[in-house]
């Protein structure tokens, strides 16, 4: 299980030959929220779990801010391949 991101104390990582949808896992804590990966009409959105209001509005601002990197991961993931690391979340 790759991390991709790290940032205010959240950890990004995408499991190899994971589910679908395309998401990712974000982990605040002992908190755990799974992401759906934004599309071109849709923003990312909560898929399942839970996490503090403040960190959660992060992660969605950051996946936002990151859909066709993490796509492009998500493809990798599927394939086995290495992850691309994303850059953080910077205020």
């Amino acid at each position: 299980m790759p991390r991709i991101s790290t940032f205010y104390g959240i950890e990004i990582y995408m499991y190899y030959n994971d589910h679908l949808p395309p998401h990712f896992h974000a982990f605040y804590a002992e908190y755990e929220v799974i992401i759906l990966i934004c599309t071109s009409n849709q923003p990312s959105s909560v898929y399942a779990g839970d996490m503090p209001k403040a960190q959660l509005k992060l992660v969605l601002q950051w996946a936002d801010l990151h859909c066709e990197e993490l796509m492009d991961n998500w493809e990798l993931a599927r394939a086995s391949q290495p992850l691309n690391k994303v850059a953080p979340m910077i205020k």
